[in-house]
């Protein structure tokens, strides 16, 4: 099994929030506490334990992110190039076997997010383990819920380092594309006992206003 004590912590915090108005999406409140710092409260709250470290990986506001008590590195690609810069980022600033990633408007993801890739990447031998859960509305003619991957909540192994280094400097920004060379776990988060809003991330105002209802 992988410990927790291997794993590092990566918060994506370094997208431009176009559609919330430019805003710094990390730095919105969510139940009165900024989103970015419910994320790394909810991380160091992992079920299985304490993981080595979180970081924080923002493009602006570099202080208030500091404020928070976590390392905080920006983009080592230019232009805001999307989830895998902040991927390839984390992976260059990680000082264990392991590290986790999670976006930072995800307020609501598992106690046990951690615990379950780790679970699943050890059992299946696997590279990467990859979060797949329903997605919030939408629905497959049936009544159950369509369930897809959800890239951005990922176990990665720290050895990816060059691989990632090399698909991005090639123009690489998709994470699928990247990712489907290498052998994926795919962890289902959708039994009886699972929020259904745990992976619904708030990509508007009006977003996170309703999820904190």
């Amino acid at each position: 099994m992988i410990p927790l004590s291997d794993t590092t912590a990566l918060i994506l915090a370094g997208g431009r929030g176009s559609r919330m108005g430019g805003v710094d999406k990390g730095l919105q409140n969510f139940n009165g506490v900024p989103l970015a710092l419910h994320t790394l409260l909810r991380l160091q709250m992992q079920d299985s334990g304490p993981l080595a470290q979180v970081m924080i990986n923002a493009n602006r506001n570099l202080a208030a992110y500091e404020a928070f008590g976590a390392a905080v590195w920006p983009d080592v690609l230019a232009d805001y190039a999307g989830p895998l810069a902040g991927f390839l980022t984390g992976l260059e600033r990680c000082e264990t076997p392991y590290l986790v990633t999670t976006p930072c408007d995800t307020p609501l993801f598992p106690m046990d997010l951690v615990a379950r890739l780790a679970q699943a990447m050890h059992e299946q031998d696997a590279d990467i383990a990859m979060v797949v859960a329903p997605e919030p509305g939408a629905q497959n003619g049936t009544d159950q819920p369509v369930v897809r991957p959800q890239p951005v909540f990922c176990l990665l192994q720290v050895d990816l380092l060059e691989s990632l280094a090399q698909f991005t400097h090639a123009g690489g920004r998709k994470i699928d594309a990247w990712t489907a060379q290498h052998k994926v776990a795919l962890v289902p988060f959708d039994l009886p006992t699972d929020d259904p809003r745990a992976f619904f991330n708030a990509n508007t105002l009006a977003e996170l206003q309703s999820l904190q209802r």
